[in-house]
């Protein structure tokens, strides 16, 4: 069975159809890139996924209908990291991380031994445990997602959404992230959904990549299948080499005047 099993999604927005018959399968413990122009529809499929926007069809998570499931059963299931994510910069790291363990807490109760220790278990793997002590707001860009990453972990859902949660990082702080999400896939099993602009570290770090564009899927399969010049060229207008470099496809813009001559 898949983890995550969509079948003919759609979501409206006002008058604007956002997703059009979305049908995607994601198996335990694999890493989906959604790939695909600005305003395509990938943040949205991780809404609906999540449960935070409504639509159209059928979104189960390990069989269960997304639709039918309170908000503590999904908190349970999912975990976001957002492309923006709100940190209050006086809470401390490990203030914001113990959030994590919310849904597993009751009404008017408070974390239990276990939900401390879940916390401080997080930020030890992902090695900011001397921060602690530290309000958010004093953290680089890097150190943040970090933070971010460990109030997921501590959350302890199977599946994993991660939206742009790289993207205003410098090129070094991508790559420790990624490698963070992808040691945590290994060792925890997390199932990873995440829209990605940079489609060379789609192609390094994902099983399979689904482009989208104008809310339909195009195409799903791995990084040979989806990152070739004629797809990209045809759906994001751009002009690239893909090349292979041991690692796995490298895509680099060719400049239009280069592409003339």
């Amino acid at each position: 069975m898949s983890t995550i099993e969509i079948r003919d999604v759609s979501v409206r927005i006002m008058h604007a159809e956002i997703l059009i018959g979305v049908s995607l399968d994601v198996p335990s413990g694999e890493w989906l890139a959604l790939i695909g122009p600005n305003g395509a529809g990938k943040t949205t499929i991780l809404r609906a996924i999540a449960g935070l926007t409504p639509f159209d069809g059928t979104i189960r998570l390990d069989g269960a209908d997304v639709a039918r499931m309170t908000a503590k059963q999904r908190a349970r299931t999912v975990a976001i990291v957002p492309q923006r994510p709100v940190l209050p910069p006086p809470m401390t790291v490990f203030e914001y991380v113990l959030l994590g363990r919310t849904p597993y807490i009751r009404y008017f109760d408070t974390e239990t031994a276990n939900d401390l220790a879940v916390a401080r278990d997080a930020l030890a793997r992902l090695d900011i445990a001397p921060f602690a002590d530290r309000q958010l707001g004093s953290l680089s860009g890097g150190e943040q997602q970090r933070v971010v990453l460990a109030r997921a972990l501590a959350q302890q859902a199977p599946i994993l959404l991660l939206d742009e949660g790289t993207s205003a990082l410098d090129i070094g702080s991508q790559q420790q992230v990624l490698e963070l999400v992808e040691d945590m896939r290994l060792s925890d099993g997390f199932t990873v959904v995440s829209p990605m602009h940079d489609l060379t570290l789609a192609g390094q770090f994902a099983h399979t990549l689904a482009l989208i564009s104008r809310g339909r899927v195009i195409i799903v399969g791995g990084p040979d299948e989806v990152l070739t010049v004629e797809m990209i060229r045809e759906h994001y207008g751009a002009e690239v080499r893909v090349m292979q470099d041991g690692e796995g496809l490298v895509v680099s813009p060719v400049r239009a005047a280069r592409v003339r001559r």
